[in-house]
C-alpha cells in the first residue's frame, strides 16, 4: 500500500516561501542574519498568532498583547515557531515575557537554535 510522503503537520504557506536552511527554515537557523529571523517570526505571527493588526506593521518592540495576542493566540504562536525553527520552547520559556515582543521570540528562538537555552 502507497505511504504518504508528506510530514505530519506541515503547513505548506511556509513552504517555498523563504531560502531553506536547516530543517527547511530560512538561514538564520543556521547562521543567517537577525533579518531572516524576524521575518519568519512575523510570518508565523501572520499565521498562528490570532493578531488584530498585521504582522507586518509591527515593530519588533511592540507589545504583541496589546496588538491582540490572547492565550490561544500564544499556543498557536508557539507551535508554529517549533514547527518552523525545528526546536522546543522548553517549560521555562512557556511564559508571557518570551511572547511579549518580537524582539523577544528572536531572542528565545536564537537561543534555541543555537543549542542553548534563552
Amino acid at each position: 500500500m502507497p505511504q504518504d510522503a508528506s510530514q505530519p503537520f506541515a503547513n505548506p504557506s511556509f513552504e517555498g516561501s523563504m531560502t531553506a536552511g536547516a530543517a527547511g527554515f530560512p538561514s538564520s537557523a543556521t547562521g543567517g542574519t537577525d533579518d531572516d529571523m524576524v521575518a519568519g517570526i512575523r510570518s508565523v505571527l501572520a499565521e498562528c498568532g490570532g493578531l488584530a493588526v498585521d504582522a507586518g506593521t509591527l515593530a519588533i518592540d511592540d507589545d504583541l498583547y496589546s496588538a491582540g495576542l490572547t492565550s490561544h493566540g500564544c499556543v498557536g504562536l508557539m507551535l508554529g515557531l517549533e514547527e518552523q525553527f525545528d526546536v522546543e520552547f522548553p517549560e521555562k520559556l512557556l511564559n508571557r515575557r518570551t511572547f511579549e515582543s518580537i524582539a523577544a521570540i528572536r531572542d528565545a528562538v536564537r537561543g534555541l537554535v543555537d543549542g542553548g537555552e534563552a
